[in-house]
Parts: C-alpha cells; sequence; structure tokens
C-alpha cells in the first residue's frame, strides 16, 4: 500500500497525474492544490511519497520552498518533483533542496510513472533529457578534478550517475552494501552535497554522457 501526497494547484493536472499515479502502484492518494493545506495533510496521513509542482498560487518556485520545510520535518519520505520548468538550475536547485526526483510535466505517462516507482522504491530519479541538459550546464561551469578522488569513488559516481541505486551499486562492483554508503558518505563530504539526490546530481554532472532520445 502506498500512500501519496499530490500537489498542484491546476485540478485537471491533479486528475491526470493522480490516474498516472494510481496506474503505477499508489494505493491512496491525497491532493493538495496549497502548501499550507500539504503540511496539514502530510501531518495527518504521513504518505510514503510526496509528489509536488514547483509553482503553487502563482509563486513560480514556491515548491522548492515547500521541499526545504518538508525536509527539515522528514529526511527521508520520497519527493518527486512534477514541473513543466526544464531550466538546469531549478533542478538543481530541487535537488539541493531535498528532492529525490525530477520529472517533466511533458513527459510520456509512462515515463513519469517510471519515475515515481523510482522514487517510491527510494532511488533518486532525473528523466535522460533533463539529466543531459544538467549535466552540460553544469560541465559548463566548474569541474573537479579526477584526480581528487579513487578508483572505487570514481566507479560508484559513474554508477550513480546512471540512476543506480545502493544496491544495485554494490552488486555491481561485488562489494557489500555498507562499503557503496561509506564511500558515499565520503562522497558527499568531499562534493559538499547535504542529500543523495544532490550526491547524484553532482555525480551526472561529471560522469553522465549525452543520452538520445527515446
Amino acid at each position: 500500500m502506498t500512500r501519496v501526497l499530490l500537489i498542484d494547484d491546476h485540478p485537471i493536472v491533479l486528475q491526470g497525474c493522480r490516474r498516472i499515479l494510481e496506474a503505477h502502484g499508489a494505493s491512496e492518494v491525497h491532493t493538495a492544490s496549497r502548501l499550507l493545506q500539504a503540511f496539514q495533510i502530510y501531518r495527518r496521513t504521513r504518505p510514503d511519497v510526496v509528489v509536488v509542482d514547483l509553482s503553487i498560487a502563482r509563486k513560480t518556485l514556491a515548491g522548492i520552498g515547500f521541499i526545504r520545510r518538508l525536509r527539515a520535518i522528514d529526511r527521508n519520505v520520497p519527493i518527486l518533483v512534477f514541473s513543466m520548468h526544464a531550466d538546469p538550475v531549478i533542478v538543481r536547485k530541487s535537488l539541493a533542496a531535498g528532492a529525490t526526483g525530477y520529472v517533466h510535466k511533458d513527459a510520456d505517462p509512462a515515463e513519469i510513472g517510471h519515475a515515481f516507482e523510482k522514487v517510491a522504491a527510494g532511488q533518486p530519479f532525473i528523466a535522460g533529457d533533463l539529466a543531459t541538459e544538467v549535466a552540460l550546464h553544469a560541465s559548463a561551469a566548474r569541474r573537479l578534478d579526477t584526480g581528487e578522488f579513487t578508483r572505487r569513488e570514481q566507479e560508484i559516481l559513474a554508477l550513480l550517475a546512471e540512476g543506480r541505486s545502493y544496491g544495485e551499486i554494490a552488486d555491481e562492483l561485488g562489494v557489500s552494501y555498507k562499503t557503496v554508503a561509506n564511500v558515499c558518505s565520503i562522497l558527499k563530504s568531499k562534493l559538499e552535497a547535504e542529500t543523495l539526490p544532490d550526491l547524484v546530481f553532482k555525480a551526472v554532472q561529471r560522469f553522465s554522457p549525452p543520452r538520445q532520445r527515446r
């Protein structure tokens, strides 16, 4: 049973997104069109996943503030951003605030459903085209010297950039889950990443190659 809190102030979008989430495993979907209402529903229902638009009540990035405030009281609930914004700077800000994943509203319903399934399982998600744009934007900014990382750290960063979970990385490299978690803790410190999604973003910016659209 997967309880979901879905936040968007457009009734038609709410209805359409709700159907997609229910088709991909959501058994109970609570909806909110205002952020105060969203917090009230969150406290009452304690959802397993939160899906939030960034533009609420005509405030362009109000959703990012909501994510930060929610993270202050719940560090673990998966948060999927479902937004019309494709700006890589906004994607990065969302991840840095604590979002677990990011998907564009214009994405195919199957991709939106896939994003929800990944995030609900506790895995980070950035759609392929968005990940490429974020990586290209970041590459125009600061790039860290590969020499700052051990070989193992580089391997794990590369796999994080592919969207792999800790468990999948452990299986791929033939190491324990705890080893992967410990290395990721070191990487967070080296890369100044406060959350796993922010670490994934930084891995994407360095290791994710451009992908072809499906």
